[in-house]
């Protein structure tokens, strides 16, 4: 059995979008692959789902946003998480957003946008790969 710790996903819903049917499937695969995974639940606020990623030390914050509320909020997570000095944790996004939207968003520091149709085990590889992993 390795030594090294489980990868640890925060999944929020920022902003006032009530559909969280994506994120729950992406939870439960996380989950599957091995990933200890905290849900915040739905209408988070970018200030909650940073001081949540604090206090649970995660390695991932994954957020979803269908209400097309994403520029504000996906940079706003980034400036707070600048500000905490989280820059070693790996932050995603998916949810419907447009490709026009992408390349803003991963300005801000998002690593990573995934649609609809993302295979879940893409989006474990990824996190997989990329996330900061310690002992």
């Amino acid at each position: 059995m390795s030594a090294e710790r489980k990868i640890r996903v925060l999944a929020a819903k920022p902003g006032l979008d009530g559909h969280d049917r994506g994120i729950k499937i992406i939870c439960h695969a996380l989950r599957d692959a091995g990933m200890e995974v905290i849900y915040t639940g739905l209408r988070q606020t970018p200030e909650q789902i940073v001081t949540t990623a604090v206090q649970e030390d995660v390695d991932v914050i994954a957020l979803s946003v269908l209400s097309g509320a994403h520029d504000y909020l996906f940079p706003r997570v980034m400036e707070l998480i600048k500000e905490k000095d989280l820059e070693d944790v790996l932050v995603v996004g998916g949810g419907i957003i447009p490709e026009e939207d992408i390349p803003a968003l991963k300005t801000a520091g998002i690593s990573e946008i995934f649609g609809p149709g993302t295979y879940t085990s893409d989006i474990v590889k990824y996190i997989q790969e990329k996330a900061r992993k310690s002992s």
